[in-house]
């Protein structure tokens, strides 16, 4: 007897965003971390996510990474307390100076760059209006460093058209770096067109590896029925890159952080397929997602590589080699 013949796998084509995945500021901080962990053994303390990946957390857990809310978690300990790539305000570097704990500052120097730009802005006198999302670890990083009241936050077009500014006060205006280049790009006309005298940044804060990957999708979204992007929901970068593909049109547009997160009657006929991944994720994930797919389909893989990324941020001077 026989047997039946197996049902033909339908075909897809994936095209493969590049750049994706890790970028040199995400690359550091992990890499502060595990350089750490060699250096000074377990456990170093992490205050916040070391970036938005909960594999990325989790495999640092089961290194001794010990991940804490908020700086009270930490033990008076000689152990290393490290902030995220997101920056902290300046009040939690002093706490954790008067308690004389050993910090490592793994802040992407992008991330950096913004809070020296709001920095001398209020000290040549200007009131500063930072283009950005409520709540984001960044946002709140950047709002830290200046004394309360001297910074306000604009999430939209409609916030900057309703925004008052102090008597008296020239103003300058710096932004997340994760933000969507072309909702910052209306933010900043807005600004400009009510504000004439505006001072703004010398480079532009969005960072380099958030324009390539959105540049990426912007390439590949047109091209395709369905978009992945792997990363996490508390992701700016990620989500921003969802949205550029959903405003190219994509039917299918989603956010996901592991392969176990697809939906898949929602890829039923479709035969072009996008990938990428945000700024965190690592790219075993986004081979995790290709081989859930292959189970399903017949791939073809093509990658659309729109830019080569050569970016590199040295480890802070106390965990390079010559600090040892």
């Amino acid at each position: 007897m026989t047997e039946p013949a197996a049902t033909a796998k339908p075909p897809l084509q994936i095209l493969l965003c590049s750049p994706r995945g890790f970028c040199a500021g995400v690359t550091r901080a992990i890499d502060v971390v595990e350089t750490a962990l060699k250096r000074f053994g377990p456990p170093v303390y992490v205050r916040h996510e070391i970036v938005h990946n909960r594999f990325v957390v989790e495999s640092l857990k089961a290194k001794g990474a010990v991940f804490v809310k908020e700086l009270d978690e930490v033990p008076d300990t000689a152990a290393p307390v490290i902030f995220s790539a997101h920056g902290v305000p300046k009040t939690v570097s002093e706490a954790a100076a008067s308690r004389k704990l050993t910090t490592l500052d793994a802040t992407c120097p992008l991330v950096t760059k913004v809070h020296r730009e709001a920095e001398i802005h209020f000290k040549r006198g200007r009131h500063v209006i930072l283009v950005g999302h409520a709540g984001h670890p960044e946002v709140v990083g950047t709002m830290g460093q200046l004394p309360e009241g001297a910074v306000t936050l604009v999430e939209t077009v409609e916030d900057i058209e309703a925004f008052a500014p102090p008597a008296g006060k020239e103003l300058a205006f710096v932004t997340q770096t994760t933000l969507s280049v072309d909702d910052t790009r209306d933010a900043i006309t807005t600004l400009k067109r009510r504000f004439p005298a505006i001072a703004g940044p010398h480079i532009e804060d969005i960072c380099y590896a958030t324009t390539n990957r959105q540049e990426a999708v912007k390439q590949v979204a047109p091209q395709v029925e369905a978009m992945v992007v792997v990363g996490a929901p508390n992701s700016s970068n990620s989500q921003r890159l969802r949205e550029a593909a959903e405003r190219l049109g994509c039917k299918v547009a989603v956010l996901v952080q592991r392969a176990s997160d697809l939906d898949w009657s929602r890829f039923q006929g479709v035969s072009r397929l996008g990938l990428t991944a945000g700024a965190s994720a690592p790219d075993v994930l986004i081979e995790e997602i290709m081989a859930a797919f292959a189970e399903r389909f017949a791939i073809t893989v093509e990658t659309v590589t729109t830019v080569k990324e050569d970016m590199f941020f040295p480890l802070p001077r106390e965990l390079r080699p010559d600090a040892a």
